[in-house]
């Protein structure tokens, strides 16, 4: 199983939306068996594919070792794709984390999780703490969404660097120009800036996911950015074949 982490240390870029048209994009172009996984207390992947909310806040309980993943899994509306949703109860889970001592919680986690799923996403919150210190530990692969200004670079570097200091074998990372308007002057000095990133435009269809609550492929899979993702998607997936074929060599 793949872990592939949505990760920014600053909010407003689009995470929660890029997390979860990636899934979709995982379970339903990929046909891959895929888990989006969400660590942000808001619980936007869970409204994204309009969960209800569960009456008992039960996603810290999970650290603690109180209920199995398993248990606390809910199907989305699509063939091959699950959602293990949050909820308030991990605002602290960060001083959680540091008060058990184990490192390597959220990887632990998720091998339980690699018997059932090809593709597990994480949708993290913007901080830069314990919690996102795990997630980078546990991560195959880091996607890391990025406003589209000349200090792109300079915020893509930022990541990188916190990687390399919270990690012994730092995961690739792939940075995303996300919400780009190209009638905008710095918005077009980002892409020609860095030519070679993937860039998700800022067209209303993407508005809409958060109105239908549905990904952009099943309603809009034509436009601009459902094209975006799913070109993302397959970049994505050479990554991680790449990936995998270097540690075969050398194992």
């Amino acid at each position: 199983m793949a872990v592939i982490a949505v990760y920014s240390a600053k909010g407003g870029v689009g995470k929660t939306t890029i997390a979860a048209n990636l899934a979709w994009c995982s379970a339903h172009a990929a046909a891959r068996r895929t888990l989006l996984w969400d660590l942000d207390p808001a619980d936007g992947a869970g409204f994204m594919f309009a969960l209800e909310p569960r009456r008992k806040r039960q996603a810290r309980s999970l650290f603690a070792g109180d209920v199995t993943a398993h248990a606390l899994i809910q199907p989305s509306s699509y063939a091959g794709l699950d959602l293990l949703p949050s909820d308030s109860s991990l605002r602290e889970l960060d001083s959680m984390l540091l008060r058990m001592g184990q490192r390597h919680r959220i990887a632990t986690l998720g091998k339980q999780l690699s018997r059932s799923y090809d593709r597990l996403i994480l949708d993290c919150p913007p901080m830069l703490n314990e919690l996102s210190a795990q997630v980078l530990r546990a991560a195959t692969l880091v996607i890391v969404p990025l406003s589209p200004s000349p200090l792109s670079s300079r915020a893509f570097d930022f990541v990188v660097e916190e990687i390399r200091r919270h990690t012994k074998r730092p995961p690739p990372t792939l940075p995303v120009l996300s919400m780009i308007d190209r009638r905008r002057s710095l918005h077009l000095e980002a892409l020609a800036a860095n030519p070679t990133w993937p860039a998700i435009p800022m067209v209303s269809a993407v508005e809409m996911c958060a109105v239908h609550r549905r990904p952009l492929g099943t309603f809009a899979p034509r436009s601009p950015a459902a094209l975006a993702f799913a070109r993302l998607w397959d970049g994505i997936e050479r990554k991680l074949a790449q990936i995998e074929a270097k540690t075969a060599v050398l194992a």
